[in-house]
């Protein structure tokens, strides 16, 4: 028996130092991975591994086609990223060897995509063809291909794709105004429940971040469609209906991005579409309780993770500037001009540093939320999203 457990051992502390071995020849060091992230570069096809704790780049990894509209989902351990690219491409990435496992081009133009709360699938929102396939996120395998096709014939254009409980994924149609849940939780053949009336032409969308209410903006009409999927019987019903009534209409430079809401205590600060005004919502009602004026076209409006401020960046021409939002007040509190293109920002999980990208400037600047002093400047080429692996034990992110 003794010469069992001898035996037992060596072999334990062989695989051990085998393993150490590995990380050694990787150039890393055994490491967790819940202060990385990566910077998207967006013209050179592009990322870069970052770490917060020292706001250091660790490497830099090619190959990864068009990122002029990319974005990231992570695996539940934090390993590999999923990156989404517009020309259609999903690879998986291994943040911690900086490593691409595998990469596939599975449509002609995708937007964005999500993974499944157990983290066995992964999906992917298309414009072309119109319709969202499903990976395994192991092998990238197929596993469901939802073409979004209307009852009426209809091709359309996904978009607002996120994650839900009880393994489905929602996302709605841009052309026929529809939305669509497809549930997983019994088998790999999804159960498809279609909604026909969220409105016309949706153009983005959010879940709360409890997982219940599915919100879509409406760039045809005045007023954003709310499905409440806890109780999906009632079907969907309209928010914040003519919010801009009775006043003149401005062109629409950007499309903001309703993944990028805040909420903060029970109310919810959203980008008003082609407005210079942040609209706050009481989640409870989901009646607009109050707007907030500011520099321009809001893009991303994104709340500190303790949601006493939120951050806001706008649309071109006046895409230079960051504004500060106190919640208690509804005051700005701090404008400043990083430089040419402010694209994205992103919290740390404590809410004690944004990372923000200057695309035009080459570089992401890193804010001390506290004083807004400006830690360090991090060099990239034309970056735009900053992706932090917190993101993978949040829903709809």
């Amino acid at each position: 028996m003794n010469r069992y457990l001898k035996t037992f051992y060596l072999a334990l502390i062989a695989g051990l130092a085998l393993s150490v071995a590995s990380w050694a020849h990787a150039g890393m060091a055994p490491r967790g991975t819940g202060d990385l992230g990566i910077i998207i570069e967006r013209a050179s096809g592009s990322v870069k591994i970052i770490e917060t704790s020292t706001q250091t780049v660790l490497r830099r990894v090619e190959g990864f086609g068009d990122l002029s509209h990319a974005s990231v989902v992570y695996s539940r351990d934090e390993r590999y990223a999923y990156i989404f690219g517009r020309d259609g491409g999903l690879t998986k990435l291994d943040i911690l060897t900086g490593k691409i496992v595998k990469r596939i081009i599975q449509g002609g133009n995708s937007i964005g995509g999500a993974i499944s709360q157990d983290g066995s699938l992964v999906a992917v929102s298309n414009y072309k063809p119109g319709g969202v396939k499903v990976f395994d996120s192991k092998t990238l395998e197929l596993v469901a291909d939802i073409p979004a096709v209307s009852a009426d014939g209809t091709q359309s254009k996904t978009i607002g794709l996120v994650d839900i409980p009880g393994q489905k994924f929602v996302f709605s149609l841009y052309d026929a105004g529809e939305t669509w849940i497809a549930d997983f939780s019994k088998s790999r053949t999804p159960e498809i429940t279609k909604f026909t009336n969220t409105g016309e032409l949706p153009y983005d969308a959010l879940v709360t971040d409890d997982g219940r209410y599915y919100v879509a903006g409406l760039f045809g009409e005045d007023g954003l469609a709310k499905l409440d999927l806890w109780q999906i019987d009632k079907g969907i019903t309209r928010i914040l209906d003519g919010y801009g009534r009775g006043e003149e209409k401005l062109p629409v430079y950007k499309m903001p991005h309703l993944e990028g809401w805040a909420k903060a205590g029970d109310h919810i600060f959203l980008p008003a579409i082609g407005r210079h005004e942040v609209l706050i919502v009481d989640q409870r009602s989901w009646k607009e309780v109050g707007r907030i004026s500011v520099h321009g076209q809001p893009v991303f409006v994104v709340a500190r993770p303790d949601g006493r401020q939120v951050w806001v960046n706008f649309a071109h021409p006046r895409n230079d500037t960051l504004q500060v939002i106190d919640v208690p007040s509804r005051k700005i509190i701090k404008t400043f001009k990083p430089g040419k293109a402010i694209l994205h920002m992103e919290f740390t999980p404590r809410g004690e540093q944004v990372w923000v990208s200057v695309r035009d400037a080459n570089r992401v600047d890193v804010y001390d939320t506290r004083t807004f002093e400006r830690l360090k400047e991090i060099q990239a080429e034309k970056p735009s999203g900053i992706f932090l692996t917190a993101r993978a034990h949040r829903t709809g992110l």
